[in-house]
C-alpha cells in the first residue's frame, strides 16, 4: 500500500512546482502552497490521531484517507488555474493527515509480532522505493506529451493499486488495531512527551534535502542535472539504512536512534564545508541518517504507549515533529545567508542534543515496553 501510495505523491510532488508555474502561480505562491500543505498534514495529525483512538474506527479512516489521495491527485489533470490547483495540493494533504495515525496504529499492531523496528523499517524501505518510482512514472508520462498535467491523470493507477492493497488488508485483517473491552483508558505517559521533545529537537536540527542541493548548486559543486540523481541515491540509501536500523532497533532498542542521529549530522559538515569529493559522503550520511529516523521513532511510540492511546500518541508526534521541522529548515535557512559556519554549528549541537535525550531515555523505554504491547 505505501509503496503504491508514495509512488503517487512522490510522482505528483516532482513536477508540482513547474506545473503551478504554468498555470501562472510566482515563486511565492509554489513555496507558500507547499509550505501550507505540510503544515496541514503536520498540525491536524493531532486531532486525527485523538479522533481515530475515540471512534477505533482504524480501518475506515486509513481507507478514507487513501480514498482523498485518489481523488486529489489525478484531479490535478484538469484544472485550469493555479488556486484550483493549490486547493487539491491541500487537500490531498489533508487525506494524509487524516490517515496518517490511524495508519500507524495498525501497524504497531502488526508490528508487535514480526518486531516493530523490522515492520516499520520494512513500511520505510516501500516508502522510499516508491519515492524513486514515482518521479521516474511521471517522467515517462511527460515525455509522451510534453505536458505536465496529463501526468497526474496516470497517477490515478499507482493510486488504485494503493487503495486495493488496504481493501485486501483489511479483509485479511478486520480486527487488526482492536482493543480489548476491558483494556483500561489512560493518558499518555509522561515520558511520550519527553520523548516528542527528544523527536523535535531532532526534526530542528536535521538539514532538509532542498537547502543542501540549493547549497550545491549555489557553491556550483555538482552540475544541475546531477542534484536529481543525488535525490533519488539518498532515497535509496533511505529505504536500505531504514531495513538495517530497524533490525538493530528489535535487539538493541533507542541506543541504535542514537547511533542513527550521530551519522546524520556528518551530512552538515560534510555537505556545507567539504568540496565536491565529500558531496557524496554528505548524501549518504543524510539519506541513513533518515532511514533511522523512519524505523525507530514510530518504533520507540509503539514500546512505550498502549495500544488504546496510539493515535493521539502518534497524532501529536507527527504534529511537534512536522512543526519543529518547519522551524529548523526556516531557521537554517536564515543562519546560510549569514554565516555557514553558524548553520553546521546549530545543527550539529540540536542533533547532540537530541541523541543525548535519547539515549537518557533508553532505560525509560525498555521500562514501559512491556505493558504498551497490552
Amino acid at each position: 500500500m505505501s509503496l503504491f501510495a508514495d509512488t503517487t505523491y512522490e510522482g505528483a510532488r516532482s513536477i508540482l512546482g513547474p506545473f503551478l508555474r504554468d498555470l501562472g502561480a510566482n515563486a511565492f505562491h509554489v513555496g507558500l502552497i507547499a509550505g501550507l500543505g505540510e503544515m496541514f498534514a503536520a498540525s491536524l495529525r493531532l486531532f486525527s490521531g485523538r479522533f481515530a483512538d475515540r471512534t477505533r474506527a482504524y480501518w475506515a479512516i486509513t481507507i478514507f484517507g487513501y480514498t482523498v489521495n485518489l481523488i486529489a491527485v489525478p484531479a490535478l489533470a484538469f484544472v485550469g488555474s493555479w488556486q484550483i490547483a493549490a486547493l487539491l495540493v491541500i487537500l490531498e494533504r489533508m487525506g494524509k493527515s487524516l490517515r496518517g495515525p490511524a495508519r500507524d496504529v495498525l501497524l504497531s499492531h502488526a508490528t508487535s509480532v514480526v518486531g516493530h523496528g523490522w515492520g516499520f523499517g520494512l513500511h520505510a524501505a516501500f516508502d522510499q522505493a516508491g519515492a524513486v518510482l514515482g518521479p521516474l512514472f511521471v517522467a515517462a508520462a511527460v515525455a509522451r506529451t510534453n505536458h505536465f498535467g496529463p501526468a497526474f491523470l496516470w497517477l490515478a493507477v499507482p493510486a488504485l493499486a494503493a487503495l486495493a492493497a488496504l481493501l485486501v488488508a483489511r479483509s485479511m485483517h478486520p480486527t487488526q488495531g482492536a482493543i480489548e473491552p476491558a483494556q483500561i483508558r489512560q493518558p499518555l505517559p509522561n515520558v511520550f512527551w519527553i520523548y516528542v521533545a527528544a523527536a523535535g529537537l531532532l526534526a530542528c536540527g536535521v538539514v532538509d534535502f532542498p537547502l543542501l542541493a540549493y547549497h550545491f548548486q549555489n557553491a556550483e559543486l555538482v552540475r544541475p542535472a546531477t542534484i536529481p540523481l543525488l535525490y533519488a541515491g539518498a532515497m535509496a540509501i533511505n529505504g536500505v539504512a531504514a531495513l538495517l536500523f530497524g533490525m538493530l532497533f528489535d535487539r538493541h532498542g533507542i541506543l541504535v536512534l542514537s547511533l542513527g542521529i550521530v551519522v546524520s549530522l556528518f551530512a552538515l559538515p560534510l555537505g556545507f564545508l567539504g568540496g565536491p569529493t565529500s558531496i557524496i559522503a554528505s548524501v549518504v550520511c543524510w539519506g541513513a541518517g533518515m532511514g533511522a529516523q523512519d524505523a525507530c521513532l514510530r518504533s520507540g511510540i509503539s514500546k512505550i504507549v498502549s495500544m488504546n492511546k496510539r493515535g493521539a500518541a502518534f497524532g501529536a508526534f507527527s504534529a511537534v515533529y512536522g512543526v519543529m521541522w518547519f522551524v529548523g529548515s526556516a531557521t537554517m535557512g536564515i543562519l546560510y545567508d549569514h554565516s555557514v559556519t553558524a548553520l553546521v554549528t546549530f545543527g550539529m549541537v540540536v542533533q547532540l542534543a537530541a541523541a543525548a535525550m535519547f539515549l537518557w531515555l533508553r532505560k525509560k523505554t525498555f521500562q514501559n515496553s512491556k505493558s504498551s504491547e497490552n
